[in-house]
C-alpha cells in the first residue's frame, strides 16, 4: 500500500481515479480548494496547502485541469505542484492525445504542462488519453431539443470512458516511471455525425444535424483525426454503451 496524492480528484476523471486507487488498497489523498470536497485543502494556483497535503506521499497523480478557462492556470499550477511535493517515487500526469499536433489553445497549455513535468528531475509518466464520452455528451445534450443542430459533423473522435482511463492510471502509477506511456484511446473512431445519430436514437434529438464546415488549422486537425490513436483501442466501453448505460447519463462537465 502506498500513499497517493491526487490533484483534480473531484473531477469527472479524478473521482474514478480515487476509487480505483482505493480498490487497489492505497491511502488516497484528494487535494481540493474547497473544504470538505477532498481530504486535504490546497490551492495549486498559489501553492497554499500543497506541501502539507503532499508530505509523506509516495505517489502523485496530477489530473487537475481548468477546461472552462482553456487551461490558462494549468502551467502555473503544475509548476507550483512540482515545487511543493518534494521527493516522490512516481508522478503521473494525465494529458490528451494529439496535443502536439492540434493548435488549440487549451491543448497548447496542456503541452506546456507536459514540458514542465518532463523537464523536472522527478521520476514521472505522461499518459495521454482521448476525449471522454462525457465531453461529446455535453455538446449533444445542449442541442438535442433543437430542430436543426449546427455541428462540425465531420470531426472525428475516439471517445473513451473516464472509468477506463482511471483503471489505466491506477495500473501505471503502481509501476515504474515510463516517461511517456503509449496513448490510451476508446474502442472506435466515429465522426460527430455518427455519434449524434446514436444519441438521437436514445434521447430523441437532435432531429437533424446541419453540417458545419469550420475553417482553420484546429478544425482541419479534428477532421483529420489527430486527436485519435486508432492503434491503441484499449478502452472497453463504446460510445453506444455509454449512451445506453443510464437514462440520466451524466452529460454535464464538472
Amino acid at each position: 500500500m502506498a500513499t497517493v496524492l491526487v490533484t483534480g480528484g473531484t473531477g469527472v476523471l479524478g473521482q474514478h481515479i480515487v476509487t480505483r486507487l482505493r480498490v487497489r488498497g492505497h491511502d488516497v489523498r484528494v487535494l481540493s480548494r474547497r473544504a470538505g470536497a477532498g481530504t486535504h485543502v490546497g490551492d495549486l494556483t498559489t501553492g497554499a496547502g500543497v506541501r502539507a497535503a503532499a508530505a509523506g506521499a509516495d505517489l502523485i497523480v496530477h489530473a487537475a485541469s481548468d477546461f472552462r478557462k482553456f487551461g490558462k492556470p494549468d502551467p502555473l499550477q503544475t509548476r507550483n505542484l512540482l515545487a511543493e511535493i518534494g521527493d516522490v517515487s512516481h508522478l503521473l500526469y494525465v494529458s490528451i492525445v494529439g496535443i502536439d499536433r492540434i493548435p488549440f489553445r487549451y491543448y497548447q497549455r496542456k503541452l506546456a504542462c507536459e514540458d514542465i513535468v518532463a523537464g523536472s528531475l522527478l521520476p514521472h509518466t505522461i499518459l495521454r488519453a482521448t476525449q471522454f464520452h462525457d465531453l461529446i455528451a455535453a455538446v449533444l445534450h445542449n442541442v438535442q431539443r433543437l430542430p436543426v443542430a449546427p455541428l462540425p459533423a465531420d470531426f472525428r473522435f475516439q471517445t473513451v470512458a473516464a472509468e477506463d482511463v482511471a483503471v489505466r492510471v491506477a495500473e501505471v502509477i503502481d509501476g515504474p516511471p515510463l516517461w511517456r506511456r503509449e496513448d490510451f484511446g476508446g474502442p472506435e473512431v466515429l465522426t460527430l455525425a455518427e455519434m449524434a445519430a446514436v444519441w438521437r436514437a436514445r434521447h430523441g434529438g437532435p432531429h437533424r444535424v446541419l453540417p458545419l464546415r469550420l475553417p482553420g488549422a484546429v478544425a482541419r486537425s479534428f477532421r483529420a483525426g489527430y486527436n485519435t490513436c486508432p492503434d491503441h483501442t484499449e478502452g472497453t466501453q463504446s460510445w453506444a454503451q455509454y449512451v445506453d448505460s443510464d437514462p440520466a447519463v451524466a452529460y454535464h462537465l464538472r
